[in-house]
């Protein structure tokens, strides 16, 4: 079982989504990157995650010297259909992995997410590009 999959279930139960888990090369630093769908992640959800994880990578032995939780910023990645979904109508950039009309990289408007396919608005124009040819996808910040 990878880190994220032990990590994913008890998060979701505490109300938290796990979009992210970063472990340095040596493995003694541990970052975790959470969200929830009501606003963000404040100070006091790093404390609350921070503290019952502590417990739970004890249980069951995983050695690090520092965790660290963070939300994932205002670019944060998508990496499920249902963050497709939830972001609909939002900004995104995306890189390809196999290139679509000679091009990888595009930024565009989520029009539309369905089975798997996700319809990006880029200039005007609407293009539908599959998920899991998707090699990176983030929000673009509005600032």
């Amino acid at each position: 079982m990878t880190l994220y999959e032990l990590l994913d279930p008890i998060l979701a139960g505490m109300g938290y989504e796990l979009i992210d888990v970063e472990q340095s090369a040596s493995g003694r630093l541990l970052r975790i990157f959470v969200d929830k769908e009501d606003g963000g992640i404040s100070i006091d959800d790093c404390v609350v995650i921070s503290n019952h994880l502590n417990k739970l990578l004890a249980v069951e032995g995983i050695d690090y010297n520092r965790l660290e939780i963070s939300s994932p910023g205002l670019d944060r990645p998508l990496t499920k259909q249902s963050d497709f979904i939830r972001f609909s109508g939002k900004l995104i950039k995306i890189k390809l992995r196999i290139a679509l009309q000679g091009q990888k990289n595009f930024i565009g408007n989520i029009r539309e997410v369905n089975d798997g396919i996700l319809g990006l608005e880029v200039e005007g124009r609407l293009l539908h590009i599959k998920l899991d040819n998707l090699e990176k996808a983030r929000l673009v910040p509005e600032l």
